[in-house]
């Protein structure tokens, strides 16, 4: 049933691509992933702006996050992830953001992800870290350190827009989604989210540059403005995601060890 769809041959492509055993993908593997998610639409994916249903769903991201969904405003709308497949390797999924719904600052450690908008708007701000890291405290007491990272995008993205690629040290790996408009991201993180593994999602709260007191942390001819200080936070109370039902084809597995696939 799926053989010949969108969805089996980025799966294809994808376990080609991305294996514990071999060594970090090359560019031109990359760059061949994306250009292939730039051709996937909506509909391939079994969606349409708007179909998504209030049917209470339940969090992602990791068992602890968003089990307090009580302490969420009753009218807020939910982010709904649409689980496609993962194993140890990679995940493929879909975010669906209602407008002005918003995914916080947060972290992929040792991640590399490609992010296909399917359709609608959203505004990124993303960050990378500064190495070697730069660290500051506040004076005030019980502060928490903060460390200084460089933006590296503050734009609105409007699908059709090409794939968009993350690194673990570049790219902008610390991102922030705010939806514009309805809108839809095709996800693929290689390797998936991983607390036994120790990749566990981070989320951060930024501070201008100018909040802190430095000296000599940025060039002569570097913008203050081009610069953050990140605080590392609980995972926000007021982030409501749900899991939905996945309507697209499924991907069809011709080997898998058992344990190590989690397919819809």
């Amino acid at each position: 049933m799926a053989k010949g769809s969108s969805v089996q041959v980025l799966y294809e492509l994808c376990k080609r691509t991305f294996s514990l055993s071999s060594a970090s993908p090359s560019p031109q593997a990359i760059r061949k992933l994306a250009a292939l998610l730039d051709t996937i639409s909506p509909a391939e994916v079994g969606l349409k702006d708007g179909n998504l249903e209030d049917d209470g769903g339940h969090g992602f991201f990791g068992p602890n996050s968003f089990k307090n969904s009580a302490r969420t405003a009753r009218w807020a709308q939910p982010i709904t992830y649409l689980h496609i497949y993962e194993c140890d390797s990679f995940s493929i999924g879909i975010f669906c953001l209602p407008t002005s719904s918003v995914i916080p600052l947060h972290d992929h450690p040792g991640m590399t992800v490609l992010s296909k908008m399917l359709y609608g708007s959203m505004h990124v701000k993303a960050y990378d870290w500064i190495e070697p890291a730069c660290m500051m405290r506040s004076q005030e007491p019980d502060s928490f350190p903060v460390r200084l990272a460089k933006l590296h995008k503050d734009t609105v993205l409007t699908a059709p827009c090409p794939t968009t690629v993350l690194y673990p040290k570049s790219g902008g790996n610390l991102h922030c989604f705010t939806a514009v408009t309805s809108c839809a991201v095709l996800d693929v993180l290689a390797p998936p989210y991983s607390e036994e593994a120790g990749r566990v999602c981070t989320y951060y709260h930024d501070y201008p540059h100018s909040s802190f007191t430095t000296d000599n942390t940025l060039g002569e001819n570097e913008r203050k403005e081009d610069y953050a200080w990140l605080e590392a936070i609980d995972a926000p109370d007021d982030l409501y995601m749900r899991s939905g039902q996945y309507a697209g084809p499924a991907v069809q597995e011709e080997f898998c060890f058992p344990g190590s696939c989690n397919v819809v």
